[in-house]
């Protein structure tokens, strides 16, 4: 593959440490054509799986999927796609990318290391599957790090007139409305003034999972997973009669349920 048939999708979720890789990348690679830049991992995941990248730059811990989640999901999205992971982690994930011979830059990105992983890049075609799936498996879940706030218990929420508190383990799932987030949960719902993106990072990951571009469910409200022939799901609940929509694109994350 020549490298002027090369797109990008580069993901960070801070702005500045966004901007700063994508001038590197037009200085180490000018002929890459970046087609999403993303600030959080459900917009990378949905840009890989749509536009399908040669290469994608994902930092690590975003809101939202994590950097790992997304590159696992991507796998079956997009298996074309490179994973080059961009990184502040310590020495124990940086020993097992280099064990597993994936691509990774970490933070701050030294130019002389961006033009080392582009030369891999340009010089090898595709991942390697399996050493990307035991890469994610060796480092496991992320630890949250130790200066992030505890995820969110409790929320107040509005119905009417009335002001709810809801612990947020009784939530069956949240749904985007405009500029607000619908809380649902078995006895009703109400309504969140705080957009989904941003609840999205407040609440416990290993919880809560983000299924459509809308809804981000509890898990432990899941009753069950019908998947169709497209690539698509549905998902049953619990304490509620309503099915809820999970995108083609959010469907690798549930693979083992």
């Amino acid at each position: 593959m020549s490298d002027l048939a090369w797109t990008c999708v580069v993901a960070e979720d801070e702005a500045l440490l966004r901007r700063s890789l994508l001038d590197q990348l037009r200085q180490a690679w000018p002929a890459l054509r970046v087609v999403a830049e993303c600030d959080d991992g459900a917009g990378a995941l949905e840009a890989i799986a749509e536009l399908r990248p040669e290469v994608a730059f994902l930092d690590i811990r975003m809101p939202g999927l994590s950097g790992m989640e997304v590159a696992a999901a991507a796998a079956e999205a997009s298996p074309g796609t490179r994973i080059v992971f961009v990184t502040a982690y310590d020495q124990y994930a940086v020993d097992a990318f280099e064990r597993g011979a994936i691509d990774y830059l970490l933070k701050p990105v030294a130019p002389a290391r961006l033009e080392a992983t582009v030369q891999r890049l340009q010089a090898r075609e595709g991942n390697d599957a399996a050493a990307l799936a035991a890469l994610l498996e060796r480092l496991g879940p992320l630890r949250p790090p130790a200066d992030a706030p505890p995820p969110l218990t409790w929320i107040t929420a509005s119905a009417g007139r009335e002001t709810r508190l809801v612990l947020v383990e009784d939530v069956a799932y949240f749904r985007a409305d405009n500029k607000y987030t619908t809380v649902v949960t078995a006895e009703g719902e109400a309504l969140l003034r705080t957009p989904l993106r941003e609840l999205l990072d407040m609440l416990d990951p290993t919880m809560f999972k983000q299924i459509h571009r809308s809804t981000i469910v509890n898990l432990k409200a899941i009753a069950g997973i019908i998947r169709d022939d497209s690539g698509r799901g549905t998902v049953r609940l619990k304490s509620r009669p309503e099915t809820l929509p999970v995108s083609q694109t959010y469907m690798p994350l549930f693979r083992h349920m």
